[in-house]
Order: C-alpha cells, then structure tokens, then sequence
C-alpha cells in the first residue's frame, strides 16, 4: 500500500525525492494511517484546488485497501 501512495504522489510532483510515507499501527478499529509527507512547494499540486487531488488520492487508496480487506486513512502532512 506505501508503494501505491509513492508512486501516486511522485506522479504529481516535482520533487521527487521529498516524497515519503509514514505508517502508524492499525488503531482499535485495525485502521492503518499512512501519512504523505511532500516538498513544501509541491503540497499544492497533491491537495489540488478544493482538495479534489487530495480527495481521489484517498478514494484510490481506499478502495484498494478494500481489495485487500484492510482499512486505511491518508492524511496528507
């Protein structure tokens, strides 16, 4: 799943390697956090206007999270 986060953020981008995921441990619920960390400059570019970006990024995680049978958040930091 961090490596769907990845490659989903560095597709937006410029810099590249400001990229990372965090994972907290699954919570009471068995929900994983994964936590986006970008550039400063490119925080823009992976909200989107209205955080439409934002929004699409955390439906595609969701749902292949959902294949797998886990549950996930993103929050992007």
């Amino acid at each position: 799943m961090e490596e769907l986060l990845v490659i989903i953020a560095k597709g937006l981008v410029e810099d590249k390697d400001a990229v990372s995921v965090t994972a907290d441990a699954p919570d009471e619920e068995g929900t994983i956090v994964y936590h986006l960390h970008v550039g400063p400059d490119d925080m823009g570019r992976v909200i989107g206007k209205q955080g439409r970006i934002a929004k699409a990024i955390r439906s595609v995680m969701k749902a292949a999270a959902t294949r797998q049978g886990t549950k996930i958040a993103v929050e992007i930091d």
